[in-house]
């Protein structure tokens, strides 16, 4: 497509303000962490890597730190299961209401999570019984975090074709063997892909994991949360957020390259 100069130009100047409006807000969280003032305080008084070491002494940080990690983790292993098995079920085979199965899992990372968080609250305490804790924060990430492994193995599969695993029955395999031999390999990226995804989602998740917590568990944002505005926590926070922005780029873009890589070699 033939764009005018002028056009370019206007295109150019919206994505400018469009990166600015995303991260010079991060650019700002990074350079406070290096602030020698108490407060959020714009301009620096001066540099210092004071607060650093004092993130990492906080015992409670650690805890919550941990915490999300476990959670992260557990949501990420429950994804992997139900979305692949669910991604199989909805390209392989062909039954009524398949549409409507994969809009239902699908939905629940469109839904707020407020209303994700009030439904499994309200579940857990009235209809199950279940002590709010850890187990029920790694359910509650689950139901959203599946849907990254669904999409990821789905489309994987779309690709995938079916030849190769027919070849492999024609020469004696069963359908174990093909799945660990054939199928498993090809969709190997897509499942790391998906799995790293889910446990971004998981790892920086507040809505959901306040109304599934309970009183004795405490996440990474949820600690974040409840230190933003209190005295000489500031430096802190912003030390915790700032590690936070650096962290998150490496599941992004290992995903990224991840399906980037696949997707050349499969079309290659």
């Amino acid at each position: 497509m033939n764009l005018s100069r002028t056009a370019r130009i206007a295109l150019r100047a919206a994505l400018a303000a469009g990166l600015a409006v995303v991260y010079v807000p991060l650019a700002v969280v990074l350079l406070n962490s290096f602030n020698s003032d108490r407060t959020f305080g714009w301009p620096p008084a001066g540099l210092t890597l004071r607060w650093w070491g004092t993130a990492l002494e906080s015992a409670g940080l650690r805890d919550a730190l941990w915490t999300s990690v476990e959670a992260g983790l557990g949501a990420t292993a429950v994804a992997l299961v139900l979305g692949t098995m669910a991604a199989f079920a909805v390209q392989r085979y062909r039954f009524f209401g398949r549409d409507t199965v994969s809009l239902v899992i699908v939905l629940p990372i469109a839904l707020p999570g407020i209303v994700t968080g009030i439904a499994l609250s309200n579940t857990f305490h009235a209809v199950l019984g279940v002590p709010l804790g850890l187990l029920t924060v790694i359910v509650g990430h689950a139901t959203f975090c599946v849907v990254t492994v669904y999409n990821n193995v789905l489309a994987r599969l779309r690709r995938m074709g079916l030849s190769l695993e027919e070849a492999s029955a024609d020469l004696g395999a069963d359908t174990f063997t093909t799945f660990r031999l054939v199928t498993f390999p090809m969709m190997r990226s897509a499942l790391l892909a998906g799995g790293l995804l889910a446990f971004a989602l998981s790892f920086d998740e507040i809505i959901v994991t306040t109304f599934t917590a309970g009183a004795g568990v405490r996440t990474l944002p949820i600690w974040i949360f409840e230190n933003l505005f209190r005295p000489n926590q500031a430096p802190v926070v912003n030390v915790v957020a700032a590690a936070l922005i650096v962290l998150s780029v490496i599941p992004i873009y290992l995903a990224q390259r991840l399906s980037g890589d696949n997707a050349r070699v499969q079309g290659g």
